[in-house]
């Protein structure tokens, strides 16, 4: 089973992409989206200790969370000490699923992949990228989100032209939704 890793900055399309090789029955992993299960589970409550006042009835309330640790690299860090190891449990449990149901060909999805030296995990990357511009325009339009948190959020991540450099395959979002499905047909094609 080959593992395409698939990564990019804040608001270049993972999400979308991610979708594309769904729709072509390519089993995806999203690190985000097992974040999501962790703040509403029942691990929720071990970081509602660590962070007084982020747990609202059983379910981690992620503007108090991000309150707590946007511009704070020692509550940052204690946060993810608590969630990573949980987030790699359930990458496992996914990987170990699709290797028992005999598919060719997963897709982890993880943003932080290269900041995590994740890519040596990984048999390809894929970057998704888009213009800054464009970028800026899809985070900024996220509720809850304003041009400082972009920038401390960016300041975290390895800059996009590092990334595409790094990469196996890049496609850019910004072109369109069939030219990133066929770009993504042509990945499936080569790997799978």
């Amino acid at each position: 089973m080959k593992i395409l890793g698939l990564t990019g900055s804040i608001g270049m399309g993972k999400s979308t992409t991610a979708a594309m090789f769904e729709a072509l029955g390519v089993p995806v992993y999203s690190a985000d989206a097992s974040v999501h299960r962790i703040y509403a589970g029942p691990l929720a409550q071990r970081i509602g200790d660590a962070f007084p006042g982020t747990l609202r009835d059983g379910v981690i309330d992620r503007a108090a969370l991000s309150q707590a640790v946007v511009g704070n690299p020692d509550a940052l860090r204690a946060l993810e000490a608590i969630v990573h190891p949980l987030v790699r449990e359930a990458e496992a449990d996914f990987l170990n699923a699709a290797r028992r149901g005999g598919h060719p060909l997963v897709v982890l999805d993880i943003p932080l992949l290269f900041e995590t030296g994740r890519e040596a995990d990984m048999d390809a990357v894929l970057v998704v990228t888009a213009p800054e511009a464009v970028q800026r325009e899809r985070v900024v339009a996220r509720p809850d989100m304003t041009a400082q948190k972009l920038d401390a959020i960016l300041a975290r991540q390895m800059p996009d032209a590092d990334k595409r450099a790094k990469a196996d395959f890049v496609i850019d979002t910004a072109s369109g939704l069939d030219a990133a499905r066929t770009a993504v047909e042509a990945i499936v094609r080569h790997l799978g």
